[in-house]
């Protein structure tokens, strides 16, 4: 049992993974309307930001280098899936589908995680985390103000259904933190790895990697094009990423991938103040849902708490 003064910095945690992930869109904007291709801007990001984290990374593993041997295959695992192949995914499933809907399919992930902590640790999820499920997605759909017209491509819902396994990865191996490895050193060695395979992908032609190294516009500013894509590495990825890896590992997989649905509600916000894109009253409604759908999963959290505390689990899970 966590307690609260925890959880509530894991919450905060949470939130701060979801904001600053939530800034990149509008970093890389500015540099897909410059002539980068998405997926040169993407492996910038973690490639840069998996150097920016080394040194901390070796400074936490001091005398602990074992940890790094031990759980190769956890952070390759991370860097493949929650890096690589989450974002490939979702910008192959763009080719074919809105952008929404293949955030929609991506987020999908999100009742992957419940499924999974169901199947592998037996957490049935009860009424509450149920309707915190519906009134999160519910509030996805309004954020990304869907509009049901169009027929879906179904290669590219395979894609978008590819993203969201990617990001139920992220979650779930994030919150994988009882085994003594810093969240500096999965994050920085998850994103070299994703990096790489990205880089790899390229190379090979499967993704397109191209970029401009001008000027750009930024919120209606010129600015260099290091601007952006400090941004994009330090802010959207090393900041969100150990942060995102903190809060899942004080939450709980379940939980913080909830309180990650708040990223779409921060994007469309910071494209608002940044960009100058209004938020219509739907989206605006969409976003008191998605809180209202974290809300419930956590009154859920606590209450499967308190019964824990009351009486004790007579079967407890194998590790």
């Amino acid at each position: 049992m966590r307690p609260q003064r925890s959880a509530g910095v894991g919450l905060a945690l949470a939130l701060l993974s979801a904001v600053t992930f939530g800034t990149s869109g509008t970093f890389a904007r500015s540099l897909i309307e410059a002539g980068w291709s998405a997926e040169a801007a993407v492996a910038a990001r973690v490639g840069i930001a998996a150097l920016v984290l080394a040194g901390p990374a070796a400074w936490s593993l001091r005398g602990r280098w074992h940890l790094l041997r031990r759980h190769l295959g956890e952070i390759g695992l991370f860097g493949l899936l929650a890096v690589g192949a989450a974002q490939a995914c979702f910008f192959n499933a763009v080719r074919y589908l809105p952008v929404g809907v293949a955030l929609l399919l991506e987020y999908l992930g999100v009742v992957l995680v419940v499924g999974w902590m169901w199947l592998t640790h037996g957490q049935r999820p009860r009424r509450l985390t149920v309707a915190g499920s519906v009134a999160a997605l519910l509030g996805l759909v309004l954020v990304l103000n869907l509009t049901g017209g169009a027929r879906l491509n179904p290669v590219g819902v395979l894609w978008g259904l590819g993203a969201a396994i990617g990001l139920a990865a992220y979650f779930v191996l994030s919150a994988r933190g009882d085994q003594g490895l810093p969240s500096a050193a999965l994050a920085s060695g998850g994103m070299a790895v994703g990096a790489a395979a990205l880089l790899a992908l390229g190379l090979a032609g499967v993704l397109p990697l191209h970029a401009t190294f001008g000027a750009v516009n930024l919120g209606g500013h010129r600015v260099h094009w290091l601007v952006p894509i400090a941004g994009l590495s330090l802010v959207a990825a090393v900041v969100s990423y150990v942060a995102g890896i903190g809060a899942a590992r004080i939450l709980g997989a379940r939980l913080s991938s909830f309180v990650g649905l708040t990223e779409v509600m921060f994007a469309v916000l910071i494209a608002w103040l940044v960009l100058g894109e209004l938020p219509t009253a739907v989206q605006l409604l969409g976003g008191l849902l998605i809180v209202a759908g974290v809300a419930l999963v956590r009154l859920d959290e606590l209450r499967r708490d308190r019964i824990t505390a009351v009486q004790p689990d007579p079967e407890p899970a194998l590790a």
